[in-house]
């Protein structure tokens, strides 16, 4: 890793290593956001690392002037467990896919967000296994046809956010790869948020799941298809404004309403969004068109438990868990 400047810009943070995604892959704007977003923390480089698993999202700490680990299938989240404890001044970044979080790492990823150990978790979904060439993944649509699903899935597919709030996370966020505004203003307030932060982020397989988000990415459509949160606000969406959510009262369900006009409701009639609402934020993290809108910010960030696992080490105990590793029976390998 090359010196860190006072002030350093996104450019900064990119490695000299040759960028191996498929042109067009929604991985490029995801790290442009991240490049951006680590520039303005203030961070020094020396104390980033980032841990990833393995798949097209996994390959990114590559491609980052930061310290990193490519580890194995699944298993990022205990690497990065493993970094926070043995150092906790690190800040610790896990990227992990549908594939890899959800299927073979699902147990790891719950019991990282239950710990709430404090790292950022970005979670890739593109509901398609790319790496290996287009099997479908727990997070794929029913009806989708893959080399492991000729006749389309079947099965009920797992949401990432739904996962992570029944899992106990503290945060819970969503973006898209094509919005690297709303993305960066996600990452910062997770990384603002001290404790596990799970950030999931709709991605454009260009390849093998070519416009599995066009309903909510594509212009004319994204508007009304999308609902952009904000603490404190209204729920309003639509290409005007002109619609809402409310809550009905008898199934405990959210329901679209038009907004204002001669049938309308008034906007005091709509829900408010409450970011330390569990329970609203698990209506939220369900919502799927056509009927309802994908909800798009900060579903979820408890205010009342911003401590994280108390992962901070004396020098005292800094000091034996150096011994532990260096001295009695251990071993030493002659090369």
């Amino acid at each position: 890793m090359t010196a860190a400047t006072a002030s350093p810009k996104p450019v900064d943070f990119a490695s000299d290593q040759q960028i191996r995604w498929c042109p067009g892959c929604g991985d490029y704007a995801i790290l442009k956001g991240i490049q951006k977003t680590l520039a303005g923390l203030g961070v020094p480089q020396e104390n980033l690392v980032f841990v990833s698993g393995i798949g097209c999202s996994s390959r990114l700490p590559y491609y980052l002037e930061t310290y990193g680990f490519h580890t194995i299938h699944g298993r990022a989240p205990a690497v990065a467990t493993g970094v926070k404890l043995g150092n906790p001044a690190l800040d610790v970044w896990v990227i992990t896919g549908d594939g890899d979080g959800l299927s073979i790492g699902g147990n790891h990823l719950m019991h990282v967000l239950r710990r709430n150990l404090d790292m950022q978790i970005l979670l890739f979904n593109n509901e398609i296994y790319g790496l290996t060439k287009g099997q479908l993944s727990p997070t794929s649509k029913p009806g989708t046809r893959s080399p492991t699903s000729p006749r389309g899935a079947v099965d009920t597919p797992v949401m990432p956010a739904r996962f992570a709030l029944g899992a106990g996370a503290r945060f819970v966020a969503r973006a898209v790869d094509t919005d690297p505004k709303a993305l960066g203003v996600v990452l910062e307030r997770a990384h603002e948020h001290r404790g596990a932060s799970l950030v999931e982020i709709y991605q454009n397989c260009i390849v093998y799941n070519d416009q599995a988000f066009a309903a909510i990415t594509q212009r004319g459509r994204a508007a009304d298809n999308t609902i952009r949160l904000r603490h404190g606000e209204p729920m309003r969406f639509g290409a005007n404004g002109d619609r809402g959510l409310v809550l009905d009262p008898a199934s405990c369900a959210l329901r679209v309403v038009d907004v204002g006009g001669e049938n309308g409701v008034p906007e005091s009639e709509l829900l408010v969004h409450d970011e330390r609402n569990a329970a609203l934020a698990g209506l939220l993290a369900s919502m799927q068109p056509p009927d309802l809108p994908v909800a798009l910010g900060v579903l979820y960030c408890d205010p009342e438990d911003q401590s994280g696992t108390d992962t901070e080490r004396s020098p005292v105990q800094l000091a034996a868990v150096d011994r532990l590793l260096n001295e009695g029976h251990v071993w030493r390998v002659a090369g």
